[in-house]
């Protein structure tokens, strides 16, 4: 296996092993309160196998991470610890949910009152998604509904066919003549063109692209940045679903309901970046998109690092120290 898809493979244990404490942690603090029980999926063996796969320094500093959170989760979500004489269930969502538009990592679900909330765990980092882009992607009608034109296509079909004659031959990315010009740029020429041409006449494409970009639900993003010694919670309240009361107790802080854009304000390449595009819109929205080859091997697909540059302030962070 080459260095970088070690480096990759490492990194997703990681933050699958997150998942898998943050878990565990939920399920020890609140039973000390309430019946909770863990729904043990194909989900929870694999964050399992994660977790007794890494180094126990890093076990160390996640346990100290995800306890720094549970606290105030509880504070922000009343519903979770309020006894109702019903059993609350915690289970790790599957892969494919993400496909589908669901971004949570794990749910936290009282069937009986029909009630959930949901989280999205991050090991040091705060990428929003990995789509792709392929010969046989219509970003345009998954992103946000409108099917992509004829113009994209046309664009950039001779960069997939380029890319497919090189894997063919075997080439890795390292190797192509100048990947920046001949494939990065045209690509996110195109992409950028064709974002400009639907919201032309399409006005709902900034809701729906940050709907996409965001899931479905609202949720919980929770971030573990160990350098920092620091576990930080962003408040993605967007349908105001989060942050409810029970019938005797209020959250300690109140999460407002963020509001989705409706203008693209630019939508450029980044400052001397040849693969990274930025989009600012309305209400503080800002996102970068970064596209990469996700294998040393070339591939007639690229993936995007969509990371969130600004959010609205209705976004609230918490900034959980742990030592």
């Amino acid at each position: 296996m080459l260095e970088c898809d070690i480096v990759s493979r490492r990194s997703n244990d990681q933050g699958r092993a997150f998942e898998f404490i943050t878990l565990i942690t939920l399920h020890e603090e609140i039973s000390k309160i309430r019946e909770a029980v863990i729904i043990k999926n194909s989900s929870y063996e694999s964050t399992k196998r994660a977790w007794e796969s890494i180094d126990a320094p890093l076990q160390v500093d996640l346990k100290k991470a995800a306890m720094a959170a549970v606290g105030s989760i509880f504070d922000l979500e009343p519903m979770i610890l309020e006894d109702g004489n019903d059993k609350l269930e915690l289970l790790v969502q599957q892969d494919s949910q993400g496909e589908k538009g669901d971004v949570r990592d794990i749910l936290i679900v009282r069937r009986n009152v029909k009630w959930e909330i949901g989280l999205s765990l991050k090991h040091n980092h705060f990428a929003v998604k990995h789509s792709r882009l392929s010969k046989t992607i219509d970003f345009g009608e998954k992103w946000f509904n409108i099917p992509c034109s004829q113009q994209y296509w046309d664009e950039v079909n001779p960069l997939f066919d380029y890319l497919k004659e090189e894997k063919d031959k075997g080439t890795k990315w390292r190797d192509l003549p100048d990947k920046e010009n001949d494939v990065y740029v045209p690509l996110l020429n195109a992409f950028k063109e064709e974002v400009e041409r639907s919201y032309e006449s399409h006005s709902e494409v900034p809701r729906r692209m940050v709907e996409y970009l965001l899931g479905e639900y609202d949720f919980y993003k929770v971030v573990s940045v160990d350098a920092k010694k620091i576990t930080q919670i962003f408040t993605f309240n967007l349908r105001g679903t989060l942050n409810q009361s029970t019938k005797t107790t209020e959250p300690t802080t109140e999460i407002p309901i963020a509001k989705l854009p409706t203008r693209i304000v630019s939508i450029d390449f980044k400052p001397n970046k040849k693969n990274t595009i930025e989009m600012f819109m309305d209400e503080g929205w800002q996102f970068s998109f970064r596209i990469h080859n996700a294998s040393s091997k070339v591939e007639p697909s690229l993936k995007f690092d969509v990371q969130i540059v600004g959010m609205p302030t209705t976004i609230i962070s918490i900034n959980c120290m742990w030592m």
